[in-house]
């Protein structure tokens, strides 16, 4: 599932987030949702949001 919607993203969710860091390799972060960044409703690159760990970067696929 597609992260780019803010309404289908809730904190203890499990997702895989690109960091700012890996964004030219689309390398992809698992972790468990801590907080939402986002305040719009949808992004086209993907919902940003801090992981428990206190990663952040945009979700791109909700598991």
């Amino acid at each position: 599932m597609q992260g780019t919607m803010r309404s289908l993203i809730k904190p203890g969710m499990r997702v895989a987030i690109v960091l700012k860091k890996d964004q030219q390799t689309s390398k992809l972060t698992e972790g468990i949702v801590k907080d939402i960044l986002t305040n719009s409703e949808s992004h086209p690159h993907g919902i940003k949001v801090r992981l428990q760990s206190g990663e952040v970067g945009r979700v791109k696929v909700i598991i």
